[in-house]
C-alpha cells in the first residue's frame, strides 16, 4: 500500500524553494531543507512543535512575514525583501491554511534565495553602462590619440634637429615620455569599458599559468625575481578564454614582480575542490583556486578593499586600471578575485574559477577508459 503521508513529506522535503508551516497558534509544522539551507540554520526535528518566534529569533524578517499571516487581511504575493542577518535577497509567497470548513488552521510561506538572480541582473546592467560608456569612450579616444601621435612626432623631429642645445633635447624627451603614458591611460581605459567577448574552449590552467609566468619574466621588473609553480595533480579543464585568463596571471604576476622591485620570490599554486551539487542554477563540479603570493611589502589594509577600483593605484606612474580589467576579466567567467596578507608577510591574490560538471565527468569517464599503465595529469 502507497505510504500517502510519507510520499507529500518527501514532496516537501525535496522541493528546491524553502517551505516554512505553521500550525494557527505559531508552533512549526513543517520545515523543509532548502528552508534551513537558505536561511543558514542547522537542520532539527526538535523544531517541529517550537514556536517560529524561538526558531527564527523574534527579530527575524520571515517571523514578521509570519506573523502577518493571521493578521493582514490582503497576504503578500511574490513580493520581495532582504534579509537583514545575512543580506540574501528573498522571494517569497504567503498563504493561509484552510480546514475543511474553511477555518484557518495555519499559514505556509514559500520562499527563494534571489541573490544570485539579483547578481545576475546587477551584472548585466552593468555590462549595459559599460558598452554606453565603450562608444562614448572609442569616439573620445579616437580624438585624443589623433593629436597624441602628432605630439609625439613633431617632438621626436625637434630633438633631431636640436642636436646641440642639451636642455631642449632632454625637455623634448620628456614631452614624449609623457605623451606615450597618455597614450597608454586611454588605451588602458579603451580596454575597460569595452565589453568582454569570451572566446570559450577548454583550457588548462597549468599550460596558462607556464604562459603568464614565460610573459612576466621577460618584463623589465622581473630582475633577479624567484617564481615558483606548484599545480596539484589531475586538475581538470576550465571552460574559459585561454588568452583572457593569461592577462588576469601576466598582470598578477607583474604587479608582483614591481612590489618585489627585482628581489624576492613569488609562489603559484593551483589546486581543485568539489563542491555539493546546488539546486540553484550555475551549479558547477567545483572551482580551480590559483594563489599569486610574494613575500614583498604587502598591501596596506586601509587600501586593500580599493585595489580594484578603477583608477585606483598605489604606484608613483600607471593607470590604475589593470586590477580592474582583471576583476572584469574574471567575473566574466564567473569567477571571484580576493587579495590579504600573506602570513609570512606579503601579498596574496586569490583567483577562484568555476569548473562545469561536464568537465568532471569526462574526466571520469576518460579516468574509467584508462589502464593502469598509464598516467592522467
Amino acid at each position: 500500500m502507497v505510504d500517502r503521508e510519507a510520499f507529500y513529506r518527501n514532496v516537501v522535503h525535496s522541493l528546491r524553494n524553502g517551505v516554512i508551516a505553521i500550525w494557527r497558534d505559531g508552533s512549526m509544522a513543517v520545515v523543509n531543507d532548502a528552508a534551513y539551507r537558505i536561511l543558514g540554520l542547522d537542520a532539527d526535528p526538535a523544531h517541529i512543535g517550537q514556536s517560529f518566534h524561538d526558531v527564527l529569533g523574534k527579530d527575524h524578517d520571515l517571523a514578521d512575514v509570519l506573523t502577518r499571516a493571521f493578521t493582514d487581511a490582503e497576504l503578500p504575493n511574490r513580493a520581495e525583501l532582504r534579509l537583514r542577518s545575512s543580506g540574501k535577497a528573498i522571494g517569497y509567497t504567503v498563504s493561509r491554511i484552510l480546514d475543511r470548513d474553511g477555518a484557518v488552521s495555519g499559514a505556509a510561506l514559500l520562499f527563494k534565495d534571489l541573490t544570485r538572480v539579483e547578481q545576475l541582473e546587477e551584472r548585466e546592467r552593468l555590462r549595459d553602462r559599460l558598452a554606453a560608456l565603450g562608444e562614448m569612450a572609442a569616439a573620445i579616444a579616437h580624438e585624443v590619440k589623433n593629436p597624441l601621435a602628432s605630439i609625439q612626432v613633431m617632438a621626436g623631429l625637434l630633438k633631431r634637429q636640436l642636436l646641440d642645445v642639451p636642455d631642449a633635447r632632454e625637455l623634448l624627451t620628456d614631452i614624449i615620455k609623457e605623451a606615450n603614458m597618455a597614450n597608454r591611460i586611454v588605451v588602458d581605459v579603451l580596454e575597460f569599458v569595452r565589453p568582454i567577448s569570451l572566446e570559450v574552449d577548454p583550457v588548462s590552467i597549468r599550460e596558462v599559468l607556464d604562459e603568464a609566468v614565460t610573459t612576466a619574466r621577460s618584463h623589465p621588473a622581473a630582475g633577479h625575481t624567484t617564481i615558483v609553480t606548484d599545480c596539484a595533480a589531475n586538475l581538470p579543464d576550465l571552460d574559459a578564454d585561454r588568452l583572457q585568463l593569461r592577462q588576469v596571471f601576466a598582470n598578477l604576476l607583474v604587479n608582483a614582480l614591481e612590489a618585489l622591485a627585482g628581489e624576492g620570490h613569488i609562489w603559484i599554486t593551483a589546486s581543485y575542490a568539489a563542491v555539493e551539487r546546488s539546486p540553484e542554477p550555475p551549479d558547477y563540479a567545483g572551482y580551480l583556486t590559483v594563489d599569486v603570493t610574494d613575500d614583498g611589502p604587502g598591501v596596506p589594509v586601509d587600501v586593500a578593499h580599493q585595489l580594484f577600483s578603477p583608477f585606483f593605484t598605489t604606484k608613483p606612474s600607471g593607470s590604475g586600471l589593470g586590477l580592474a580589467i582583471v576583476r572584469k576579466i574574471i567575473n566574466a567567467h564567473d569567477g571571484r578575485i580576493e587579495v590579504g596578507p600573506r602570513a609570512e608577510g606579503g601579498a596574496k591574490f586569490s583567483v577562484r574559477l568555476p569548473v562545469p560538471h561536464r568537465v568532471t565527468e569526462a574526466v571520469a569517464v576518460a579516468d574509467g577508459n584508462r589502464t593502469a599503465g598509464e598516467i592522467h595529469v
